[in-house]
């Protein structure tokens, strides 16, 4: 990986231009993960970070690894994207919404704790445009682990909201202030993968609460040492 990094981004060689996501760059025969350059429909070329895995090519689409990068930030950092694609990272709201398009995905959730424990989770997501504050469609017995209260039978639209755009699902509080960073919050107290990155684990309960966190894995005051969430289209093998 380390001799990948220093050759820079690879151009694909696709007969009609760049791939539109890490899926197509698999499906065109790429094996090696690294830094790519892709183009989603009606989108400008952008690197990703493709992750190649026994079942096709994931984008990377955030990382937390030291708290070497400040995840508070506000509504337009989040949509544009910030950090280093080669540590930590969040890719873009806008750039994610291309990626997907119209198209069902899967969202892969990497967690460590800081014990040498990891999980790893797996579900069903559609992410809308801006006009939808890049609303996160899940079917419901996903909903339940990401705050929804009550869920429709088609699952539940969570919004994203930081501290200058407030979408959550509490109406007596603005959860990315009083937590940390944006997310697709729902009632503050579920998740929150872009939190404030502790490299000890805080004695009040208060700091902790802001950290990085997965309530039900290692519980809501537990802050956790690294995250990767990776997205894949699922309409990919209709297309091709």
């Amino acid at each position: 990986m380390a001799a990948l990094a220093n050759q820079g981004p690879r151009l694909s060689e696709l007969s009609n231009g760049l791939p539109r996501d890490c899926q197509e760059l698999y499906q065109e025969g790429e094996r090696q993960s690294g830094l790519f350059q892709i183009q989603p429909q009606g989108s400008p070329p952008f690197l990703v970070n493709c992750k190649m895995t026994s079942d096709g090519g994931w984008t990377v689409i955030q990382r937390r690894q030291d708290g070497s990068v400040d995840f508070n930030q506000p509504w337009e950092a989040y949509k544009a994207g910030f950090g280093d694609p080669q540590g930590e990272f969040w890719l873009g709201l806008e750039k994610v919404h291309r990626i997907t398009g119209d198209r069902g995905s899967r969202l892969a959730v990497q967690l460590q704790d800081w014990e040498g424990n990891a999980e790893s989770l797996q579900f069903p997501v559609y992410l809308g445009g801006e006009d939808t504050a890049y609303s996160l469609q899940l079917t419901a017995p996903v909903a339940s682990e990401l705050g929804a209260t009550t869920v429709a039978p088609n699952g539940l639209s969570l919004p994203f909201s930081t501290w200058d755009q407030d979408h959550d699902l509490r109406g007596d509080k603005n959860c990315a202030k009083s937590l940390s960073g944006g997310w697709w919050f729902g009632t503050c107290g579920h998740s929150n993968l872009n939190g404030q990155y502790f490299r000890s684990i805080p004695h009040q309960r208060q700091q902790r609460k802001k950290g990085i966190f997965w309530k039900t894995w290692r519980g809501r005051y537990y802050p956790l040492q690294a995250t990767t969430m990776l997205i894949q289209p699922t309409a990919a093998e209709a297309a091709s």
